[in-house]
């Protein structure tokens, strides 16, 4: 008996019973289905954390207030703390102090809700800050332009805004030269800054940017700075700049240890290493979970199969009676098991590329390629596994006692 009979039988044998195939066929479809949409889901999340920092900019650190300790030690730190001023943004940019920094630049942040007309929008950032602030931050302006140095000097009352700002004060309109009030206060737009995206629970296109003096002068009054942004030179000296930024702050907050600082950096090279880190471990747990789902689809095919072999007992021993060798009988219920995962993983990964078209639980899924092969691929393996002990079980039969089954 040649492979094509020996198919032949394998196929008419699994349309004995359709509905039995169709659920066994179903359990390995969602297991394979559920690997590469968990994977594809965790792989999304890390991208999305991935690209978040990227727009601040994998060369930037960022300065604040305060100390990250906990206890009577860090509570009375917290209590002597030295607000961050003018002078320490001043000093970071100064190239004889901090060599490896290109630029920084101070942020103060504001609660304030802006109007125009009868529209209205309460952006998430609200900042007053330099020039140096956009390139540091990676903001970018699609339309119009940035405030200069000068327009920070003379304290003039213009403005940089988010997409989604622009969008809920101006609609489809331009907003570009268009005069908006913040606090009753009235802010020339001059720039629109580039989609962003959402950052976590935050909207990075909720922006409201004007020169620092203007927001201070305005708004906020003079207050210690909200943080201080800073650029280093390349990714590669961040850490290099860290280091400076830490002495000189030191030297003007009087630090004396680094257990005692005042001030907190947050380094996004290295905020980037670790979410990277902690995005393939969720990946690989949820790829783990699913493929639980694959394994009980493959325990599902042992049982049909072995629910087929004592159906089809009599049949095997009549064939095993006429001459058919342990090698085919063997061969048949192999490939039985074969065509179920097979088909199943199919199916499988067509529905998988089906369901991360979707955005689930906040994430939008990005397939990894070798999710698709590596779950496929081990459907069909544990086609062969699994199917192997019920095809060995038949094969083995003596026909005299299939013969007298009943």
């Amino acid at each position: 008996m040649n492979i094509f009979e020996i198919i032949r039988f394998a196929l008419r044998g699994l349309t004995i019973n359709r509905l039995r195939t169709f659920l066994t066929t179903l359990g390995i479809m969602i297991g394979v289905s559920s690997v590469i949409i968990l994977t594809a889901v965790g792989n999304g999340s890390s991208k999305a954390v991935q690209d978040s920092l990227d727009r601040l900019g994998t060369n930037s650190i960022q300065v604040r207030s305060g100390n990250l300790g906990f206890g009577p030690r860090a509570q009375a730190v917290s209590n002597n703390t030295t607000p961050l001023t003018i002078l320490d943004a001043v000093a970071l940019n100064d190239p004889k102090q901090v060599p490896s920094v290109k630029q920084s630049a101070p942020v103060a942040n504001a609660n304030s809700t802006c109007v125009n007309g009868s529209s209205t929008s309460t952006p998430s950032t609200f900042s007053g800050t330099w020039p140096a602030y956009f390139e540091a931050s990676n903001t970018k302006v699609a339309k119009g332009n940035y405030f200069s140095t000068d327009d920070v000097d003379q304290g003039r009352r213009l403005a940089v805004i988010g997409t989604t700002t622009a969008t809920e004060l101006f609609g489809t309109d331009n907003p570009i030269n268009q005069v908006i009030r913040c606090s009753g206060i009235p802010f020339t737009v001059i720039g629109v800054t580039e989609v962003k995206g959402s950052t976590g629970f935050q909207d990075g296109d909720s922006l409201f940017i004007a020169p620092i003096t203007a927001v201070e002068n305005s708004i906020t009054g003079y207050q210690p700075l909200s943080s201080i942004i800073v650029e280093a030179k390349s990714s590669k000296l961040t850490d290099q700049a860290q280091a400076e930024i830490q002495t000189v702050l030191d030297a003007r907050h009087r630090v004396k240890s680094s257990t005692s600082r005042d001030y907190r950096l947050f380094n996004q090279a290295s905020l980037l290493a670790t979410s990277s880190s902690s995005s393939k471990v969720f990946t690989v747990l949820l790829a783990a979970v699913a493929g639980i789902s694959l394994l009980v689809g493959g325990i599902g095919i042992t049982n049909i199969m072995l629910v087929t072999v004592i159906e089809r007992t009599r049949e095997i021993g009549i064939r095993k009676a006429i001459g058919a060798p342990k090698g085919v009988i063997l061969s048949q219920f192999l490939i039985e098991a074969t065509i179920l995962s097979l088909v199943g993983g199919a199916l499988g990964v067509v529905a998988g590329f089906i369901g991360s078209h979707f955005t689930i639980v906040g994430v939008k899924p990005v397939i990894m390629p070798s999710s698709v092969f590596l779950a496929f691929g081990v459907s069909v393996l544990i086609g062969l596994f699994f199917g192997s002990y019920p095809a060995s079980r038949a094969a083995s039969l003596r026909p005299i006692e299939a013969l007298r089954h009943e």
